[in-house]
């Protein structure tokens, strides 16, 4: 047992300082599966070495994806490591091979805790989204779904659901996404807008909006030329706009 403080500090440098000068990597197989249990930011970190040993070293942890699932709580979008899970997180659902119920499980997911994440999160995991639609087709229904949420008397998905098989994500629909459309940041509203069109083949590139800061976005809103918006077209006629209406024969406009 280490002291929390101790194991960051471990598992933050384990992946590129101790693992490739160690002969046998695969001793740190047990230290690195326990600290994956441990939860919260203590898994998101173990996450690095057990990427390395997961794809050089032929480990194997048959409840990864159930445990990586488990790690999708409101905070991700908020932890300082948060480019880093996801980032590893787009590397570990980027196979083919995985199951649609498994993928349409962290979309849907990703896409409910994302009401109520912050606009420099939303930036990113809207196009994180899009590339997994990109790369496994078959869970676009959950976007075009005939009727979409308009059909549907509630959401099938069981958002409290450990197990992704068992969410029944497969069966709903991504009406999450259509909210943010209508979300108070206008960069977050155009960005889940893209869903409405069918999307290129070419991934986004989301290696820019992993980090990005909520004090980025407010300086680039800043530093935008303001643009001068004419607000009346046609010229006061009287108090009200009418010309001959009551008000205007005992107020004035000067």
């Amino acid at each position: 047992q280490l002291p929390t403080g101790l194991y960051k500090k471990v598992l933050v440098i384990l992946h590129d300082s101790v693992l490739p000068y160690m002969n046998e990597p695969t001793l740190m197989m047990d230290f690195l599966t326990v600290a994956y249990g441990i939860g919260g930011a203590i898994s998101l970190l173990a996450l690095n070495g057990l990427f390395i040993l997961i794809h050089q070293h032929n480990l194997e942890y048959p409840d990864f994806y159930k445990k990586l699932y488990s790690l999708l709580d409101p905070s991700i979008y908020h932890v300082k490591y948060r480019a880093r899970f996801f980032h590893l997180t787009d590397l570990f659902l980027s196979s083919s091979h995985l199951p649609a119920y498994l993928v349409a499980a962290f979309i849907k997911r990703l896409a409910r805790l994302a009401l109520t994440a912050p606009p420099e999160a939303l930036l990113m995991i809207i196009p994180f989204l899009c590339n997994l639609f990109r790369r496994h087709p078959a869970c676009r229904v959950l976007v075009h779904r005939p009727g979409g949420p308009a059909d549907m008397s509630e959401d099938p998905y069981v958002m409290e659901e450990e197990e992704p098989s068992k969410s029944r994500a497969l069966e709903s629909s991504l009406w999450e996404i259509q909210s943010l459309q209508s979300h108070y940041h206008p960069d977050v509203a155009k960005a889940a807008a893209v869903l409405n069109h069918s999307l290129s083949e070419m991934e986004d590139d989301i290696s820019g909006l992993l980090e990005l800061s909520a004090y980025e976005l407010f300086d680039k809103e800043v530093k935008k030329k303001a643009v001068d918006v004419p607000l009346e077209f046609e010229q006061v006629r009287g108090l009200f706009g009418k010309k001959n209406d009551i008000f205007a024969e005992h107020f004035s406009l000067d």
